[in-house]
């Protein structure tokens, strides 16, 4: 089997090649034949990697441990679920993941774009059939996942495998890095079709529509991702918080900062035919910044809790991604012409400059949490001293960033396209304004002294505000129109501009999450050895351990301790924080419970033993407020999703009375057909 699954990983890297050879001869050639067998080679690819994907998932699932991948990431008492993780769950395996996604995408976007881009599909399948050949390339000589284990010429098996990660041990993780990798891998449809429209110099905008609603895809896969591994870190990581600024979360976050700009800079192409380099310039760095986070994983550049193992494959990214920016660059250098803005900014005060802002902080932000996150590499190799950059750092860059980010989104939405009347702003920003300086000054009042925090949720206020005006104007104008109630005048709204009103739910979700993120400011954490009735107080709270429950089975050992939990005196639940010990990697991890409320979460860890070996160590975080993050992720989510369902056609009534004209015909030249 494992010479079927290299054979299969072989020759699907051979066909990978072959298509981007015919895509681009039959191109230049002008030769159809060639073009059509290109595409027909992106499916038989396809077909390859699939077929290598499902050898080695089999035999990671019937437990095949003369595979040292499978020896190396599974056990035979591992719960199924975790073993098809263990398919993306190390380097080989996760190489392989990343292949078949890639083949996948290619052949989604090769045979729906083949018609409707007639004139530039063979070059959007070499770029995406070269990258694929890539990382096909790593997996079929350097990271091999159908490498078996010898004992001088034989090939032996190993009696049992050393399972998986302990931390990787948990159901998020049979979904977080799918979605991380439809996001990363996505990326690279929406650069296929922006390097196409410049080598063929391709007229209109419709490729710029083709890129946009790949890119937003792609952005929501990616953010499902970045939000579904916060969540993981918070209720595995054990240490109260689900954001730490770890190398490999920054990787994830710089391309979604880079598409998010993209997203919004490419309406200005849309409707004004500006900003035209600056989006293949966003559009490029997207696809390059996952190619870097991917590389960042795998090469060993940096330490992590989510990186493999350090390896020698770092160098080959590092060729591919010089080489991929050098073409790039001088497609764009030698289309600078075709690249010329066909309007300028009128005002400061309009929509166009407020994209253009928020563009330029959000550059701000990806450069400042890419420079935080490579200082350490940096710093080594200039002077040998590794300098780490923490949390602090992160914060006091990002924090501000953030806010303006927060206000732009509010402001945005009231400012008209090429300049804004004095009148227009003071009836938009009039109420939303006293509104939410109104909620600050009660907030302070209440005795909220965080200035970060305070200036935070004012501006949640007002972006929120005006949001909420922006629904009710437009229903309003239908209601009157159409007599239609509140509600159904709302939907019928958003089903007229989806992509508007759409975006206005991802902004509400963004102000949802900011909630939750202000909330940091005000954690409390406490930590103790308790003996059995021994009690530890945490604000007004008091944490009482009744006692420890241990089990075994063939995985794990595990201790149970339960903690009854009172308020201001009041009993509220028992929780149960768990200690677990696993046999194959012998490796110790802990398993939180938590209190969820939308005022704030009471998060308890088991974190160890004490030194005699005799009490357990109990860490309390109390949370306030971070369920307004997993709320706001949930809206992100459905706001994206009816951003991209297609707007409601209205026809007109000279349209109508045409259709209703046809009907009859329509309906004669059926008849006569059957």
């Amino acid at each position: 089997m494992e010479n079927l699954g290299y054979l299969a990983v072989l020759l699907g890297f051979l066909v990978s090649v072959y298509a981007v050879v015919a895509a681009l001869a039959g191109r230049l050639r002008n030769n159809a034949f060639l073009e059509v067998s290109a595409q027909r080679a992106v499916l038989s690819a396809w077909l390859l990697v699939t077929a290598a994907s499902g050898i080695l998932l089999y035999a990671i699932l019937t437990d095949d441990f003369r595979l040292s991948y499978v020896a190396s990431r599974s056990n035979a008492d591992l719960d199924l679920i975790y073993k098809f993780a263990a398919w993306w769950g190390g380097q080989e395996g996760s190489l392989l993941f990343w292949s078949w996604i890639a083949a996948t995408y290619t052949f989604v976007a090769v045979h729906t774009g083949r018609k409707r881009h007639r004139n530039m599909i063979s070059y959007v399948t070499a770029i995406m059939a070269g990258t694929q050949a890539f990382f096909l390339g790593l997996v079929a000589f350097a990271a091999n996942p159908f490498a078996v284990i010898m004992s001088g010429p034989q090939i032996t098996a190993m009696p049992d495998g050393n399972g998986l990660n302990p931390l990787l041990q948990h159901p998020m993780m049979a979904i977080h890095p799918p979605m991380l990798y439809l996001g990363y891998v996505g990326f690279t449809v929406p650069f296929a079709f922006a390097m196409a429209s410049l080598i063929t110099r391709q007229p209109g905008e419709r490729w710029i529509h083709t890129t946009r609603i790949w890119t937003m895809v792609t952005w929501l896969f990616q953010g499902i991702g970045i939000l579904l591994g916060a969540r993981w870190a918070y209720v595995v990581l054990g240490w109260g918080g689900y954001w730490g600024w770890d190398p490999v979360e920054n990787a994830s976050l710089l391309p979604w900062i880079t598409g998010t700009a993209f997203l919004h800079s490419v309406m200005m192409q849309e409707k004004k035919g500006m900003m035209k380099i600056w989006n293949i310039v966003l559009i490029s760095a997207t696809f390059f910044l996952c190619i870097f986070g991917t590389m960042m994983t795998r090469g060993g550049l940096v330490s992590s809790v989510h990186a493999f193992a350090e390896s020698e494959i770092g160098i080959y990214f590092v060729w591919y991604l010089l080489l991929a920016i050098g073409i790039t660059t001088y497609l764009i250098l030698s289309r600078l012409d075709y690249l010329q803005s066909e309007a300028e900014l009128d005002s400061v005060v309009s929509r166009e400059s407020s994209f253009l802002f928020n563009n330029v902080i959000l550059l701000a932000s990806c450069f400042a949490v890419l420079w935080g996150t490579l200082f350490p590499v940096i710093s080594e190799y200039v002077s040998g001293d590794k300098i780490t950059v923490g949390a602090p750092f992160f914060n006091k860059v990002n924090v501000p960033i953030g806010l303006f980010l927060l206000f732009l989104t509010g402001v945005g939405p009231l400012f008209a396209w090429r300049r804004t009347s004095t009148e227009s702003l003071r009836r938009n920003f009039q109420w939303p304004a006293l509104a939410s300086a109104a909620l600050g000054a009660a907030l302070f009042a209440a005795g909220i002294r965080h200035f970060y925090a305070l200036v935070c949720f004012t501006l949640c206020a007002f972006v929120a505000i005006t949001i909420a005006v922006e629904f009710y104007r437009g229903a309003r104008v239908i209601q009157a129109g159409r007599g239609l109630a509140f509600v159904p005048a709302v939907l019928d709204l958003t089903h007229r501009n989806t992509r508007r009103y759409g975006g206005y739910l991802v902004h509400m979700a963004i102000v949802l999450m900011f909630i939750g993120f202000a909330g940091a400011a005000f954690n409390l954490v406490q930590q103790q050895e308790l003996a059995v009735g021994d009690s530890l107080a945490v604000g007004n709270y008091e944490f009482t351990l009744t006692g420890v429950t241990e089990a075994d089975n063939a995985n794990y050992y595990s201790a149970v301790a339960r903690v009854d939990v009172a308020k201001n005196g009041d009993f509220l639940q028992t929780m149960l924080p768990e200690r677990r010990f696993y046999h194959a990697s012998e490796q110790p991890t802990s398993r939180v419970d938590v209190r969820y409320r939308l005022r704030e979460d009471v998060y308890v860890v088991y974190a160890g033993q004490s030194n005699d070996g005799k009490n357990p160590i109990v860490q309390v975080y109390i949370n306030p407020l971070v369920n307004w993050i997993w709320i706001g992720a949930f809206l992100l989510v459905f706001g994206t999703l009816v951003a991209l369902v297609p707007n409601k056609v209205r026809r007109s009534p000279v349209r109508a009375r045409a259709a209703g004209a046809a009907a009859p015909k329509e309906e004669s030249v059926a008849a006569t057909n059957v």
